[in-house]
């Protein structure tokens, strides 16, 4: 597991740090669906292709992020793996495949609200040699 959770004083707040950017993204979204339902096992009984548009690395990723608490509102989805994901970094697109599960058949141990921008980051630490990101949650 690459990805931490730090102390905040309302909301939930990570860091993921990953060798690709692609990793990082995919390690963030597992981070969110731990802050959703814990550590349970999501069975992956149905896939779906997600394709976002940002403007900058910080808006792809919360787009990205987004687009899971849409799924899981609009469509009761809950994600369970990313099994393909492809990033271009110079038009900020992202295409994924991703497996889930209807989220009625799970329990939520958060209710998470909204990715946030407060301190979100998305870099390329050189001295680690790692992509890192930061996200906050409003929960």
């Amino acid at each position: 597991m690459t990805y931490n959770f730090l102390d905040h004083t309302a909301d939930v707040k990570f860091i993921a740090e990953e060798d690709t950017l692609e990793n990082v993204l995919i390690e963030s979204a597992n981070a969110l669906r731990e802050a959703i339902c814990g550590k349970i096992t999501i069975l992956g009984q149905e896939t779906k292709t997600i394709s976002i548009q940002g403007t900058n690395l910080e808006n792809l990723l919360y787009k990205f992020l987004e687009e899971f608490l849409v799924l899981l509102d609009s469509e009761d989805f809950l994600f369970s793996e990313i099994t393909q994901i492809k990033v271009n970094k110079e038009t900020f697109a992202l295409e994924a495949t991703i497996t889930g599960d209807k989220g009625d058949n799970y329990k939520f141990t958060n209710d998470v609200k909204a990715i946030t921008y407060s301190e979100m980051y998305v870099k390329f630490n050189e001295e680690k040699n790692v992509w890192q990101t930061q996200v906050v949650l409003d929960v």
